[in-house]
């Protein structure tokens, strides 16, 4: 029976309480016993002074091997005076452990040999009987002999035990047994050596020792006798890893055979009867190897196979071979399921060593004994006989093993294991053992979907490392596995999934599949030809047929599957489609392919998957390429029609839309394309969300999805026929109705995208122009398109067609057909063709000649829209090129620019007279310019026009107003009666608009280079000729010009060059105008004109409130206000930018919950309302600030120019310069008015600027409007950027301020964007900004040493603290080569600083982290002189250190981050950092290399730190108190730095040596003093000894009665636990063996203190302290050290435990307090948990380490101590509830195994008295230590040494025990 966790306990033995003992009696019972039938006796008085005058010898120090061999011999002489007729051995005890001590490992030979001679005489002298009741005393020390006796000493040893120890009653035996086959186990590691047979024989003989005939005879689950034995030498197998070699030599010769001989021949059985059998048939010595418990069989195999030596592992895979086949009875009947899984499992993780020599026993083991091949068919070929070879082996596996191994690899794929090691073990052995095909090919197939299922979870779970280390070994996997299984194991998900669409399970199985498509290799040919379509196949016909049965199946999963069957789709070539040709037979009979034939084909690929294995080797695929295309095009078909009667599922359609496009493109020109009847669905749908509203305004998916599929179809052939045009014109007008709908700018969710896709659809029907047609008709006729039912106005089409426009032309630049910079004029060309022109205007042009048509008629509301929109078009050009192309077209404008013919000619015969078209051109361009936008006429001064000659080569390049004024001239020329080229009632109009035209051209802010054209002659010539023919209608017009152009002739060309300039930077670049000069037209000598007092509210009001239509009236009537009372614009300035603000952040959250993914329908138009109320902020702040300098430039005084200049002025002149006035003047009001202004100005639009960039929402926005996202992002971006540059370049330092303060508000994550504003801006380059920082700091610390004028107002809530975080921050941001650029402003500023530092204590500490900052920016460059700057930023920071120290006084009473309790916010955490100096120099102290130049300075430093800072600390009076996790970080971190290593180890010596230092906490002594304590260690090996030294001995001299003898003990006790306390402190901070070569003087220590009795000064208080010393010794030596140790250790420990017997001597019990006797069994408890390979060895005197702990005999009696003491104390059986007792191990396989004794926090048990202790704690603990014991090995686990050392130190730091 394994051990079931489930399964109740055992119980105890009845026969345990009241009857006889066969085993030896109680240990103080017999030595009671002694002392009152002898002690009377004067031979034995006599014998017994004569013994310890012999031991007492031993107790001076033995410092050489011949002391030793001298006190063996005076030990014996004194045993050799023994009197005959005594039948005792005083002083056992005592003797057992010096003899133990004799056989130290380190100790010569010749010293083993006299201690066995001495054990040998003592043997013969007590006699059997006696050594069987003492064994436990002399086993002990002679247990471990073999494992390092030489080669003289192993025959003595082995002599001794044959002689002694073989002859022992079988009761002494049985508690050893495990213990004796451990100490003989080493004998048996090398089979040639000399003592090898007779180790073995020993064995054998110890073997037939322990039979119990009783047993043998009576119960009939111990066949053999010889079950108790090896119960015994498993356990020992599985303990004792050092010693498995020699448990494998005599497993090998003594394990009997379990396997059935007669079933050798056949590797296939019969069935469960055959194996019954076979185990019925089995030999006595067969059965006893797993009586009573199999188990343990299975876990020393397993064992075995773990282990580290590939030697051990591939002999145990020998035995499995020889010994343990898996057709054994035992394997398949006696064990259980879980240990058969355990020993499989063991035996294939020796494939992960890639060795072919275990490989090769491994198979052998798996797959069974080769086939016999009978004498008759040896003849025969070799085809004949291979096949039945392999196939009986597989066989085999499958009968025997494969059961096994599946469950275990899925067991192993479904933990819970989160190291990536573990989670890509199973990954590794299933490619290994592919390697076999009868292993691998069955557990594939069955471990392929729970492995992948294993990758997939970890992603949720692992981080991104972690996953890559799995997904590594997981694609490896994968790529081994046939393409053929992957796919069947795909389809089979996919099956299951839509199978049951209902369940959360058919999510997590495709979510499955998803993983596998997207994360894994799968384009193999094979895949990509034949799987995969034959997947998505089935993908889309098990959705199909969920939609025929009418099955409820939810969204997601529609969805996720259609999503998948996308993925599958794209990755299948077009070539496994094979494309049918479009003439003959065959390709017009072409149809989609039925339901019942798709369902024939499901089950064609159901057969092929599940019997052929998917292997197309063996099979055809189930489908051909021939079929698939009409298979899933009629599908797709299908599902489409359905998805299309639901117009709420816009997702579903969308998907399957794409899906059907891109099998229409893969599918291109296949005849089966017409039969595609989609297009009725598409009509029916588009016609509901075209008359219906509320559907349109979601329609817009819809409507994407079908545009998409009418240009896939179109690209593939598939519109051919006339039917399907006529269908299509249907559909795309319907399209087109709903694409124009959300064009509106009150839904710019899908803007970019409807363009888009109006771009395709016109190619689509690129040669019937029906998208030119529709959207001119809608321009015209507004509800031509939506129906009576719509309201739609002019204006609405209208602004439909200005987001067409803009839109379009974006889209057209952005392909590279056009290229033009933001500011720069676009170069036009004019020739008589023009090709490749048409592109993007040819669905415009005549949409925008209506547009235009607007701008006759000035009193509507379309008018005041469309003028506006031209004004402020940043694409005007293209609208100019539109009309300039028309008029080049003409006849009449073509002949007179081109020909030189006299414009008053005739019209040629044939030409046809366009002159209606060229009088509405015309009007166009007048009414165009007479808008007089500043981009207006910057297109027509910087656009080019190329005209070439029709009738030569040549070409002219001119202006665009030139051109215009050229051709408006040749129109005039055509004058008088004559009517020309042009029809005779419209010659006149003509001839008025083109007056006209120049009349406006000339009043234009450009028109100084048209100069040049002198057009006043031709002009003057016009005008005569007007008055000779009485043509008054155009004199007045003509004089006008004439006027113009005659000034224009005069005018100066310097100014107008200036003119020019002032308009161009006024339009262009900026608004803001901030100059100190005004023009003497600008001249304010009148008095101020104060506005009516409502006119400022009526503004705010109609700002806030007013249709965003009207916005931009608003704004204009604002900017002319401002002009008109600009006088008093200060006293309004705050409310009307708090409106401004107000309405921008409003429209702003609209804005971007446009683009959310869960936005409202609601109307809107923020975008343009936006731009709007920008432009308006920035006027009102341009004039503010321009009228403010004014009014400073007046009233500024002129400075002294003797006054002294350098970065921050004359720092005495500021110090004595008079206070400023408290009393602001009118100016400083006015200033503090716009920087208030400005501030609020900076906040929004940097939140304007960072949104796309930076934002936090962007997972919430509707990937389906991407597109428009991004254009609108962008545009926002830089026009906030363009507002915040010329904000900086009027006010740097206070906008740089408001920035900080943004900084400093943020949290951690949201703090890279100021930085980034500033990295973009134009005005913010470093050189710039950090001056301005430095100001802003000084205008805090000292602003009488700054120049006025770089004083800043401190109208931002900032702190001299917070501006220098924000220093370091923007320092660190830039990049390094800028250094060159900021280095002499930073050293001026530190050196200033240094000069006067009180005033600027509170941010020296940041600045020590500003000058890190430096020096790691000047590492990683190499301008300049390198070695001085180096050697200046070193002085620098050396005297910044100083100066901290001097002005901030004692760090002991600096504020600290560290030490309030007070929860902070992370803004308070970050200013309150830079407070904190002990913090800062953490971090800075281990980049001291780069700030320092020689290693003195940075000794030097050092030391003034340990000086200033640590000392104050560890030698106040509130110490431990007030050391934070920030001291000793900087303590570790001096500690690491060589230079400083005696300034800061006498720091912390200083702080280990207090008495109070075991009050700290101890959190902050695990992980702040444990580093600082090895780094101690590390650097003074000497510092155990000194502590030791401080130690002295017991003694009882002078204070057992003397006065204050109480209080000179306590103190002596205090002293010594201090002492030891702080030993055991370093001992755990150390490495493992730091301390080996002290080790001789903590055992001499040990000894020493554990001889003081209550009475002695130390006391045994003192105890408890020396089993926490001996447990961080057992922690951290290595076993083999720890050898001297034990004789001690055992003895001290057994009597210890011994004084809780009854029996015990008062004296004993007095010696042991509860802390002591608590401290003793929890170093039991760690050395159980661990179990050290010495400790194995004694184990059994304190747990029964036996099967008997389990199963546990009739006649079974406690024997060893724990279970002495549990059944004297009355144990339990269950844990009491307030034990709060710990598990050692967990119930399953592996987990690790932990101290039991873990008492609970709610038991006080510093206040409870010693028997309280042993009843509420120890006693539970007592009861169950056995059995815990026991199933920590039986669980195989490994001890948790973490969990073991925190105990320690949490033992070590409770203060409270200390007297």
């Amino acid at each position: 029976m394994a051990l079931d966790p489930g399964a109740p306990p055992r119980p105890f033995s009845p026969a345990s309480v009241g009857s006889g003992r066969s085993s030896p009696g109680p240990r103080t019972a017999r030595k009671q016993l002694e002392d009152g039938l002898f002690k009377k006796d004067k031979a034995y008085r006599k014998f017994s002074t004569v013994i310890e005058r012999a031991l007492g010898s031993f107790d001076t120090a033995q410092q050489e091997w011949a002391d030793y061999i001298s006190f063996l011999g005076r030990l014996l002489k004194a045993l050799q005076t023994h009197p005959n007729e005594l039948i005792v051995l005083p002083h056992s005890g005592q003797i057992a452990t010096r003899l133990a001590q004799s056989l130290n490992p380190s100790l010569p030979s010749g010293v083993h040999q006299k201690a066995l001679e001495v054990y040998s005489y003592i043997f013969s002298l007590i006699g059997t009987q006696a050594l069987s009741q003492d064994l436990r005393l002399y086993f002990p020390g002679l247990s471990s002999v073999l494992s390092f006796a030489s080669l003289t000493v192993r025959p003595l040893y082995l002599g001794l035990l044959e002689e002694h120890l073989v002859q022992l009653d079988v009761s002494a035996l049985r508690p050893a047994l495990k213990s004796i086959i451990l100490s003989l186990l080493p004998g048996l590691e090398e089979d040639t050596s000399e003592d090898f047979d007779r180790t073995l024989s020993l064995v054998d003989k110890i073997r037939a020792s322990v039979r119990d005939q009783h047993t043998l005879d009576e119960e009939s689950d111990s066949p053999g006798g010889d079950d108790f034995f090896w119960q015994c030498f498993f356990l020992a197998s599985i303990t004792g890893s050092t010693r498995r070699q020699g448990a494998l030599a005599y497993l090998t010769r003594r394990l009997p055979k379990l396997g059935n001989p007669k079933r050798r021949n056949s590797t296939v059985s019969n069935g469960d009867a055959s194996t019954r059998r076979d185990l019925d048939q089995l030999s006595p010595e067969a059965q006893a190897v797993v009586s009573p418990e199999p188990g343990l069989l299975v876990r020393c195999f397993a064992s075995g196979l773990s282990d580290n030596q590939i030697l051990i592992q591939r002999g145990f895979l020998d035995l499995l071979v020889t010994h343990v086949p898996l057709d054994s009875p035992i394997l398949q009947q006696k064990i259980n399921g879980k240990d058969l899984e355990l020993l499989v499992g063991s035996a294939v993780g020796v494939v992960t060593r890639r060795d072919m020599s275990l490989n090769r026993r491994l198979w052998a083991w798996l797959l069974g004994p080769e086939p016999s091949v009978d004498t008759d068919g040896a003849n025969e070929p070799a085809s004949s006989t291979d096949e039945p070879k392999v196939s009986a082996t597989a066989v085999y596996f499958t009968q025997y093993g494969f059961g096994a191994l599946r469950r275990y690899l899925l067991n192993v794929f479904e933990s819970k294991k989160l190291t990536p090691s573990e989670r890509a073990k199973p990954f590794r052995l299933c490619l290994s053992l592919m390697d076999r095909w009868e292993v691998g090919g069955l557990l594939v197939t069955d471990v392929f979907v729970p492995a992948m299922r294993s990758a997939y979870a970890y992603r949720q779970v692992g981080s991104k490392e972690e996953v890559e280390e799995v997904q590594r070994s997981a694609n490896i996997f994968f790529d081994g596995v046939e393409s053929g299984l992957i796919w069947g194991e795909m389809v089979r998900l996919i099956a299951s999934a839509l199978s049951d669409a209902n369940s959360e399970e058919a999510i997590t199985q495709l979510n499955l599949v998803k993983f596998v498509t997207t994360k894994f290799n799968i384009r193999e040919e094979e895949m990509i030809v034949c799987h995969i379509p034959i997947a998505f196949l089935t993908l889309l016909s098990m959705l199909h047929q969920r939609i025929r049965q009418k099955a409820a199946m939810g969204n997601e999963l529609q969805t996720l599957a259609l999503d998948i069957a996308e993925t599958l789709l794209n990755i299948v070539p077009e070539r496994a489609f094979h494309p049918q040709p479009l003439n003959g037979d065959h390709a017009s009979n072409a149809r989609f392919t039925t339901f019942e034939k798709v369902e024939s084909m499901l089950g064609d690929i159901r057969h092929f998957y599940v019997q052929e294995r998917g292997n197309l080797g063996i099979s055809k695929p189930p489908l051909s390429s021939s079929d698939l295309g009409p298979a899933v095009l009629g599908i797709v078909h299908a599902l489409l029609n359905h998805a299309l009667r639901s117009p709420e599922k816009s997702t579903l359609i969308e998907q399957l839309a794409k899906i059907l496009s891109t099998l229409a493109l893969k599918m291109r020109n296949s005849s089966i394309l017409e039969h595609l009847d989609i297009f009725p669905a598409f009509q029916t749908i588009l016609s509901d969300c075209s008359t219906d509203p509320e559907k349109k305004i979601a329609s817009f998916p819809i409507a994407s999805s079908i545009s998409g599929l009418l240009t896939s179809f179109h690209r593939a052939g598939a519109l051919r026929s006339h039917t399907k045009k006529e269908d299509v014109k249907s559909i795309v007008l319907l399209l087109v109705d709903i694409l124009w709908w959300h064009l509106s700018p009150t839904f710019p969710k899908y803007h970019v995208e409807a363009v888009r896709h109006l771009r395709q659809l016109e190619i689509v029907t690129a040669p019937a122009r029906v998208i030119e047609a529709v959207i001119t008709s809608s321009v015209a006729s507004p509800n031509s398109l939506s129906g009576k039912s719509s309201r739609s106005t002019r204006v609405d089409a209208v602004r439909h067609f200005s987001v067409l426009w803009v839109h379009s032309v974006q889209l057209q630049g952005t392909r590279g057909e056009r290229t033009r910079g933001h500011h720069r004029g676009s170069s036009v060309t004019i020739s008589g063709d023009q090709p490749g022109q048409q592109d993007f205007s040819r669905i415009l042009t005549r949409p925008l000649l209506l547009v235009l048509d607007a701008l006759a008629d000035e009193n509507t509301e379309l008018y005041n829209f469309v003028s506006t929109w031209f004004q402020s078009l940043s694409s005007v050009s293209e609208v100019f090129l539109v009309l300039v192309r028309g008029l080049r077209s003409l006849n009449v404008i073509d002949r007179m620019m081109s020909n030189g013919s006299d414009p008053r000619a005739d019209a040629l015969d044939g030409d046809v007279d366009d002159s209606p078209e060229c009088l509405h051109l015309l009007r166009h361009l007048y009414h165009l310019v007479r808008l007089s936008s500043d981009q207006i006429w910057i297109t027509l001064a910087g656009a080019t026009v190329t005209i070439s000659k029709r009738k030569s080569d040549d070409s002219e390049v001119i202006s665009l107003q030139a051109f215009l004024v050229q051709m408006s001239l040749q129109v005039l020329k055509v004058g008088g009666n004559s009517a020309g080229p042009f029809t005779a009632h419209l010659a006149m109009p003509i001839r008025r608009v083109a007056l006209q035209l120049l009349r406006q051209i000339f009043h234009g802010p450009y028109a100084l280079p048209l100069r040049d054209l002198e057009i006043e002659t031709p002009l003057l010539r016009m005008l005569i000729q007007s008055v000779e023919e009485q043509d008054t209608e155009i004199q007045p017009l003509l004089l006008d010009l004439v006027l113009l152009a005659s000034r224009l002739r005069i005018q100066d060309a310097p100014a107008a060059a200036r003119l020019r300039r002032q308009t161009r930077a006024n339009s262009i670049a900026s608004r803001l105008s901030f100059q100190n000069e005004r023009g003497e037209d600008e001249s304010h000598s009148n008095m101020p004109v104060h506005p009516p007092p409502q006119l400022i509210e009526c503004i705010r009001l109609g700002i806030s409130s007013s249709s965003r239509s009207c916005l931009d009236s608003w704004v204009d009537f604002l900017t002319e206000v401002l002009v008109i009372y600009e006088e008093t614009i200060f006293q309004n300035l705050i409310p009307l930018v708090e409106s401004f603000c107000k309405q921008i952040s409003s429209v702003f959250d609209a804005l971007r919950s446009v683009f959310a993914k869960l936005s409202t329908t609601k109307e809107m138009s923020p975008e343009p309302t936006l731009i709007s109320l920008l432009n308006g902020l920035e006027q009102i702040l341009a004039r503010a600030h321009e009228r403010l300098l004014a009014e400073e430039a007046k009233s500024a005084g002129t400075k002294s120019p003797d006054q002294p200049q350098s970065f921050f002025g004359n720092m005495v002149t500021g110090i004595l310069s008079p206070e400023i006035s408290q009393a602001r003047s009118p100016s400083a009001n006015n200033r503090l008015a716009v920087l208030l202004s400005f501030q609020d100005t900076v906040r929004i639009s940097f939140s304007i600027w960072s949104w796309a960039g930076y934002s936090q929402d962007n997972d919430t926005q509707d990937a389906g409007s991407a597109a428009t996202f991004a254009y609108t992002s962008l545009r926002m971006r830089n026009r906030a950027r363009r507002i915040l540059e010329h904000l900086f370049a009027a006010e740097p330092l206070e906008c740089l301020e408001t920035l900080a303060m943004v900084w400093c508000r943020s949290f951690e994550e949201q703090r890279a964007p100021p930085f980034g504003l500033l990295h973009v801006l134009d005005g913010s380059k470093p050189k710039n900004t950090i001056p301005a920082i430095f100001n802003a700091i000084y205008s805090r610390t000292n602003p009488h040493a700054l120049e006025q004028t770089r004083v800043t107002t401190l109208t931002s809530e900032l702190s001299d603290v917070e501006l220098v975080g924000f220093l370091i921050g923007y320092t660190t941001s830039i990049e390094d080569d800028a250094m060159d650029e900021i280095w002499p402003d930073c050293m001026t500023f530190l050196r200033d600083v240094l000069g006067n530092p009180m005033p600027h204590r509170q941010i020296l500490p940041g600045l020590l982290e500003f000058t890190t900052a430096l020096a790691q920016k000047l590492d990683n460059t190499s301008f300049g002189d390198q070695r001085r700057m180096r050697r200046e930023l070193s002085d620098l920071f050396t005297r910044l250190l100083t100066a901290t120290f001097t002005t901030r006084g004692s760090v002991v009473d600096l504020p600290s981050s560290s030490a309030s309790d007070k929860p902070r916010s992370q803004v308070e955490t970050r200013s309150s950092r830079l407070l904190d100096v002990v913090e800062i120099l953490a971090t800075t102290i281990p980049k001291l290399g780069l700030i320092l130049e020689t290693n003195d300075r940075i000794a030097a430093v050092g030391n003034s730190i340990c000086t200033s800072v640590l000392n104050p600390v560890f030698r106040s009076r509130n110490f431990p108190e007030n050391v934070t996790r920030a001291t000793l970080d900087l303590l570790y971190q001096l500690s690491r730095i060589p230079q400083s290593s005696k300034s800061w180890k006498r720091e912390a010596n200083e702080a280990f040596n207090d008495p109070r230092f075991l009050a700290t906490p101890f959190d902050l002594i695990e992980s702040g003093w444990m580093p600082i304590l090895r780094q101690l260690s590390l650097s003074d090996r000497d510092r155990i000894p000194e502590l030791l030294s401080r130690v002295s001995s017991p003694t009882t001299a002078g204070i057992v009665f003397g006065v204050g003898a109480v209080s000179a003990r306590l103190e002596a006790d205090r002293r010594t636990q201090l002492a030891i306390r702080r030993v055991t402190l370093l001992a755990m901070a150390a490495d493992e063996d730091s301390y080996v070569q002290h080790l001789p003087l903590i055992k001499e220590k040990l000894v020493d203190l554990l001889s003081a009795t209550s009475t002695s000064s130390p006391s045994s208080a003192t105890r408890a302290d020396l089993y926490l010393l001996l447990r961080a010794l057992i922690l951290r030596t290595s076993p083999t050290q720890l050898a001297p140790l034990w004789p001690i250790l055992n003895s001290e420990l057994h009597v210890a435990l011994s004084s809780l017997l009854p029996e015990s001597e008062s004296l004993v019990q007095e010696t042991y307090s509860a802390p002591a006797l608590l401290q003793a069994c929890k170093l039991l408890d760690l050395l159980i948990a661990i179990a050290p390979d010495d400790f194995q060895l004694i184990e059994w005197l304190y747990v029964t380490d036996t099967i008997d702990t389990v199963y546990r005999p009739s006649n079974w009696h406690p024997t060893a101590l724990v279970d002495e003491i549990s059944d004297e104390l009355g144990s339990l059986g269950q844990m009491s509830p307030g034990a709060g007792l710990s598990s050692t191990q967990t119930s399953n396989m592996g987990g690790k195994r932990r101290m039991l004794l873990e008492v609970d926090s709610d038991l006080d048990v510093k206040r409870m008295d010693k028997s309280e202790i042993v009843v509420k704690v120890l006693r539970p603990w007592f009861g169950h230590l056995s059995i815990a014991a026991f199933e920590g090995v039986y669980g195989m686990g490994s001890p948790d040494l973490e969990h073991c050392e925190k105990m320690v130190l949490r033992d070590i730091c409770d203060d409270a025990t200390i007297v």
